[in-house]
């Protein structure tokens, strides 16, 4: 206990030394596609005054703009879709995580899950969001949300809101923010099955606070800030709002859900940890079946029903896009799980239990950053290229890279959110059966299948795939690192052996 709490108070030492990125931040945070964007948009010019009209005419203050109160529809979807998100982690992801591995670790995966969960909660609410989600820079925001300060108005007497994809829409800022610290929590538990049945469960928290804080948040920024469309009240402030935007987002990336934010930005983290814990004991020589197939397919089903509610609740509405999310949600899923089965069918002759629940996280993998931007015919492909590609991930790269990814982050993960995010540069084109995309939000006029260059798409979601394993590659690599040289890593060969339900938490998953 004492070394826990030691590492916790180193990890938030480290916090306190890191730079402020601070600026200029709007009255409500902007999100994904969430600021409350008058705030920060210049109003547009009082129009010259008639001729003939009487001076003073000319010189009367512009009307005020209309409060604009949130949709109900679209707040209940959004809490409904945070609460799908939430049993994706716990129950989903913890128990198919637990089936995996050998039952005396099984206990140790399940609180690494639920406790890093909620150690990314508690800071998501403390600085994360206002990190990731307000104006700063375009690779960190400000500190204008510390703590969710500002989120109730005393002068207004009401809750601070935040946009969507629609003008004059919005739902309350507290909403997206809690519906977005269930993305960085279940991003950062994806992680620990890199690693899982080998490392301490202190050394999971410390680098936890650290890879959350330089990792998640600025890639979450690059790819997710931007003004919101209320902001682009005229031509002359397009260029400035664009320039307030992240990073990846003024290149024009398209991820809906996470494909970079979350799964590539996970899987980069856990193959590194999985180099720098180092291979388990034994492995290669002796058995590490799955000790539950059962509970692993259990998991996998809960995470199939939340995620409906990662994908379709990224629309930030109850809208169309929101309902094609949740179709190619389904469908791209259903295809990967499929795939997945004829793949293995043909390699091995038998089509498994573990390769069905697998294939169905493949394809839930790489629907993520198409789901609302591709055609069912494009989510389709997506999920049927998925299942093939990630079942050559958990073997053929896997052999290749030479690492002991316990539960094959990477070859899932990784692999699946590459393929995603280059697919969906692909069938998001119109003439593919892409939706139109805002192309002008001004005058609100859509993309045509003229103007859209599938190339050009795909060479920009290349770049952010490009940044993003980059940029966690080196934070993974430099957080493992101070975790080791601090409180250490990997728990002894003994307690290995003896399993971590026992050697950590003193308790075991099974009896008699």
């Amino acid at each position: 206990m004492k070394k826990f709490l030691a590492s916790l108070a180193l990890g938030f030492s480290l916090l306190a030394a890191a730079p402020a990125f601070s600026a200029d931040a709007p009255a409500a945070a902007a999100a994904l596609a969430a600021t409350e964007a008058k705030a920060d948009a210049a109003p547009a010019a009082a129009a010259p005054a008639a001729a003939g009209a009487p001076a003073a005419a000319a010189a009367a203050p512009a009307e005020a703009a209309p409060v604009l109160v949130p949709n109900k529809g679209d707040t209940a979807w959004m809490m409904v879709s945070t609460i799908l998100v939430i049993l994706m982690v716990v129950p989903g992801l913890a128990l198919f995580y637990g089936g995996l591995v050998r039952s005396k670790n099984m206990l140790s995966v399940l609180m690494q899950v639920m406790v890093t969960f909620s150690l990314i909660t508690v800071l998501w609410f403390i600085y994360g969001y206002s990190l990731a989600f307000t104006e700063g820079n375009a690779y960190f925001g400000g500190l204008d949300r510390l703590f969710m300060k500002g989120i109730w108005d005393n002068a207004a007497g009401t809750f601070a809101n935040a946009a969507t994809f629609s003008k004059g829409v919005v739902i309350p800022e507290l909403t997206f923010a809690g519906f977005q610290a269930t993305f960085a929590g279940i991003t950062c538990a994806l992680i620990v099955g890199a690693f899982a049945e080998r490392i301490k469960f202190s050394a999971v928290l410390m680098f936890m606070v650290l890879w959350f804080t330089f990792s998640y948040l600025p890639i979450a920024h690059m790819v997710w800030f931007w003004m919101g469309p209320d902001a682009y009240s005229a031509k002359e402030v397009v260029d400035e709002m664009n320039s307030k935007a992240g990073l990846i987002w003024q290149w024009g990336a398209l991820d809906f859900a996470g494909g970079t934010v979350v799964h590539i930005n996970a899987a980069v983290a856990g193959l590194v940890g999985a180099f720098m814990v180092g291979k388990r004991v034994g492995y290669g020589r002796e058995a590490m079946a799955p000790h539950s197939l059962t509970l692993t397919m259990v998991g996998a089903s809960w995470l199939w029903v939340g995620w409906f509610g990662f994908n379709a609740g990224s629309a930030l509405e109850a809208n169309g896009f929101a309902a094609l999310a949740f179709a190619n949600t389904l469908l791209a899923t259903a295809a990967a799980v499929l795939s997945w089965c004829v793949g293995e069918a043909l390699m091995r002759g038998k089509a498994s239990m573990l390769g069905a629940a697998s294939g169905a996280v493949a394809g839930l993998v790489a629907i993520t950053p198409a789901a609302g931007n591709v055609g069912i015919g494009g989510g389709l492909i997506i999920g049927l290229i998925a299942g093939f590609a990630c079942l050559w991930g958990v073997n053929g790269l896997k052999k290749m890279l030479g690492a002991d990814d316990t539960l094959d982050v990477f070859g899932v993960h990784g692999v699946g959110g590459i393929v995603g995010a280059l697919l969906t540069g692909v069938f998001s084109s119109p003439s593919l059966g892409g939706p139109s995309a805002m192309g002008d939000w001004v005058t609100a006029t859509m993309i045509t299948s003229a103007d859209f260059s599938i190339a050009s798409q795909v060479w920009i979601q290349a770049k952010a795939i490009m940044v993003t394993i980059v940029w966690s590659g080196v934070v993974s690599l430099v957080s493992f690192k101070l975790v080791d040289l601090t409180i250490g890593l990997r728990v002894t060969e003994e307690e290995e052996r003896e399993g971590l339900d026992i050697s950590s938490h003193g308790e075991t998953a099974y009896h008699g």
